[in-house]
Parts: structure tokens; sequence; C-alpha cells
């Protein structure tokens, strides 16, 4: 039989061990975040980009930073992207942000998207967009292309979020 005092030592010993839980995370968060930058600079770095003018280092904690090349395809996504789409950076290399649009993302804003592209301009769009799972959400994109030191477009970056507002 258990006594009063066996259960409130339980208790307060259970409580190191979840405030470990919460450290651990947010540890790993930090490590990510930390390769993100490291993985992000290396690519500025090879193509000469002016980094402080993108803001990176400050909005890649808040946000999912995805690089494509000139035809649109990835070749970096900050880590927050298995969180917001489900799928591993591993998985969406080498493909167009097409992969995360169906049949509720809106046709008109694509078309303003790829004009803008086009046009080699900023935009920002909310759009239905849809995770591993074919479940949607709505993705707040703020992307704009990336000038190397000589003046050239040598990537687009976007800067993602899950709107929560809608």
């Amino acid at each position: 039989m258990k006594n009063k005092n066996s259960d409130d030592l339980q208790q307060r010993n259970s409580v190191p061990i979840l405030a470990w839980d919460f450290h651990y995370e947010y540890l790993n968060e930090l490590k990510a975040l930390n390769s993100d930058l490291k993985r992000v600079s290396k690519i500025s770095d090879e193509f000469t980009w002016d980094e402080k003018k993108l803001n990176i280092q400050e909005r890649i904690k808040n946000e999912v930073v995805v690089v494509t090349d000139l035809d649109l395809k990835i070749v970096f996504a900050s880590s927050g992207i298995k969180k917001m789409t489900g799928y591993k950076e591993e998985e969406i290399l080498g493909k167009t942000p097409k992969m995360f649009q169906g049949p509720a993302t809106s046709q008109k804003d694509l078309k303003e998207i790829r004009e803008a592209v086009k046009m080699k301009i900023p935009f920002e769009k909310t759009l239905e967009n849809y995770r591993k799972n074919g479940n949607t959400y709505k993705c707040k994109i703020d992307a704009s292309p990336v000038y190397n030191l000589k003046g050239e477009i040598s990537h687009f970056i976007a800067f993602e979020k899950q709107d929560m507002s809608a």
C-alpha cells in the first residue's frame, strides 16, 4: 500500500524528466536551425548573395525557407518544411513547389505567381497547399528573385509559413 509521501515523491521526481524533454526538444530545434543557417550560407557564399539584405538569419527562425534554382527546382528547404508539409527535405529536393498544389489551389493565384516569376519580381500570396498526408493548409508565401553581386539572378527564395488566420 502506497502512502501519501511516496505519491508526492513520485510526482516531484517526474518534473525534471518533463523539463528535460522540453530542453531536449529546444536543443534539437537549435541544432536544426544552426544546420539550416550553415547550409543556406554555403549556397549564399557560392553564388555571392547579399545575405544581410535577404535577412535569412532572422527569418529562418520563424519561417520555412525554400530556395529554388532558375528552373524552380528546390535546392534547399529549411528543417521546418517537415513540420509544415510532412515532407523531409530529401523528398522534395530537385522537385518544384507544384508538388504542394492540388485541386483546392487557386489557379488565379498560380497564374499570378507564374507571371511574377516570369517578370522576375517579388510576390506575396497565400495558397491552399497540400501536405504529404493529403490534408490542406494555408501557406503564406513571400518570395523574390535572388541576385548575385554581379546583378544576375541566381535563384528564387521563398519565406513560407502556415497562415493560421484563414
